[in-house]
């Protein structure tokens, strides 16, 4: 049957293309044709070449007509309608316009079954899942007019930026499921210590509609729009690495120009997955995006270390609104509390510079001293000494208000500063993760210049985002095929045993 239909092809325009191809390589090779221009030229036909095959494709399937009438699986029969219905798709070739034969009761009402968009799986929007899927991994990394302009260059397509939008906050809408059903890493794969990590980033919010517009002059600290605080968590495992105290010290102060100590090649995270939530409302209830996001962290807990067999680091800012949040939503039992590093080194440099010149060598040399000492656990004595620095070099005014800020810091957060303990049992102790979440994961996509969200968009490009940097983008593009054909052909099986003719 096939080679009957190939044969019956050759006079179809897909056979001329083929050829003109091979026609135009020889010509280009006998002038001597720059190969730039070859390969536009070639991309080109390939393209063409494309259409025709798809369209060639679509036509052997003819409209999908089984008869005046179609026995359903619930029992019912379903009449074939005297119309053909058209529908459009999009594909990465070019534009199509199929004429299907549908079935159902009259004109105007619902449709009871398509038998050609079921065989064909064909997506509820006319965009074809591939193009979806270029759309959306690009659109993870740029703004949506440069996605349409970038593949107007390569495909030829035209695309709106509200219907590349539109498609983002579509396909958000499968990444809550898709989550709770992903696979996680096996047991034996895991590190030695489970990891969660939550922080706080602000997104530039459009002003709503029924918001009152700001006109001419605004007053002080008054902005056209509004920043609202996404919070973003990040969950993995990684191995026990114990260093020293100096050592830690050693590889901060560490010239970038000079060999790294391979002792400081540390173990890789396993099985690290990010996700933010900005504060919504669900039936007329305020859901803050801290409950989500921590409700999400104790889920993912609780599949990948059941009854915290393996020690828990919840490692952290000093903002205390989070640590609430982990004693509301996370358990406590085989765990453990650590301030970020990376929060306390900025405020020992800060520190350093209300008695010594920035960028002096005595800075340099306070700072670390300090650091020395606090990795050692001796944070009470860093925050004594400083205050009484503070009084024997007669601090006053802004200085001496900002010791006392530093130190009451540093005092606070002291319990989940035992340095010493952690290094020793080889914690993580710097939110290297959640702070490069913060910057590549939100700032990086969603605080270009320019860029302001509405609440619902800002939602929808975090959720697809968060799995398009997890690693698992290709499985979340089956998942979702898979939920939509299940959704849109529930009757599919009526196609199962039919002998489905192809068209000449």
């Amino acid at each position: 049957m096939i080679a009957h239909h190939l044969e019956a092809d050759k006079a179809h325009t897909l056979f001329p293309l083929v050829e003109d191809l091979l026609t135009t390589v020889h010509q280009a090779a006998q002038h001597g044709t720059p190969a730039h221009e070859v390969e536009v030229d070639l991309w080109q036909r390939v393209l063409a070449l494309g259409h025709q095959a798809l369209a060639l494709f679509f036509q052997l399937q003819g409209t999908g007509d089984l008869g005046e009438t179609l026995p359903l699986p619930d029992g019912s029969t379903a009449q074939r309608l005297e119309e053909t219905h058209a529908r459009n798709y999009r594909s990465v070739f070019g534009d199509f316009t199929l004429h299907r034969t549908v079935y159902g009761t009259r004109e105007g009402q619902k449709l009871d079954f398509v038998p050609l968009d079921a065989r064909l799986q064909l997506p509820a929007s006319d965009y074809s899942y591939l193009l979806q899927q270029w759309d959306q991994s690009l659109g993870c990394e740029f703004a949506f007019a440069r996605v349409g302009s970038t593949l107007f260059d390569i495909l030829g397509l035209k695309q709106s930026t509200d219907s590349l939008e539109r498609l983002n906050r579509q396909m958000a809408e499968q990444v809550g499921s898709f989550r709770q059903s992903r696979l996680l890493p096996k047991a034996e794969d895991e590190g030695e210590v489970m990891v969660a990590q939550a922080d706080g980033k602000g997104i530039v919010i459009r002003r709503q509609a029924d918001q009152p517009r700001i006109l001419g002059h605004r007053k002080k600290g008054q902005k056209a729009n509004q920043k609202r605080m996404a919070v973003v968590g990040a969950i993995y495992s990684v191995n026990r690495f114990p260093r020293t105290a100096s050592e830690v010290v050693e590889a901060l102060f560490h010239d970038p120009r000079e060999q790294r100590c391979p002792k400081f090649q540390r173990p890789q995270p396993v099985g690290k997955h990010l996700w933010a939530s900005l504060t919504y409302e669900h039936e007329g209830k305020e859901v803050a995006g801290a409950e989500e996001v921590f409700g999400w962290l104790k889920d993912e807990l609780a599949a990948r270390n059941p009854s915290q067999r393996r020690e828990t680091v919840y490692l952290m800012d000093g903002q205390e609104s989070l640590w609430e949040a982990r004693r509301t939503h996370l358990p406590g039992a085989n765990a453990v509390e650590i301030l970020d590093l990376l929060h306390v080194t900025p405020r020992l440099w800060e520190a350093a510079h209300l008695f010594h010149k920035e960028g002096s060598g005595e800075a340099t040399a306070f700072v670390r001293e300090r650091l020395g000492r606090v990795l050692e656990g001796r944070v009470r004595a860093v925050v004594s000494g400083l205050r009484q620095m503070g009084t024997k070099r007669a601090l006053s005014g802004a200085k001496k208000k900002r010791l006392a800020v530093l130190c009451n810091y540093l005092a606070k957060n002291s319990a989940r500063m035992q340095y010493d303990q952690y290094l020793a049992k080889g914690y993580p102790i710097a939110s290297g993760v959640i702070e490069g979440a913060c910057r590549h994961y939100v700032k990086d996509r969603m605080e270009r210049a320019g860029m302001h969200w509405t609440k619902e968009g800002a939602q929808a490009m975090l959720d697809v985002r968060s799995e398009y940097l997890n690693g698992d983008w290709k499985a979340f593009q089956e998942y979702r095929i898979t939920r939509e054909t299940a959704r849109l052909y529930p009757h599919r099986q009526v196609l199962e045993g039919v002998e489905w003719a192809l068209a000449v």
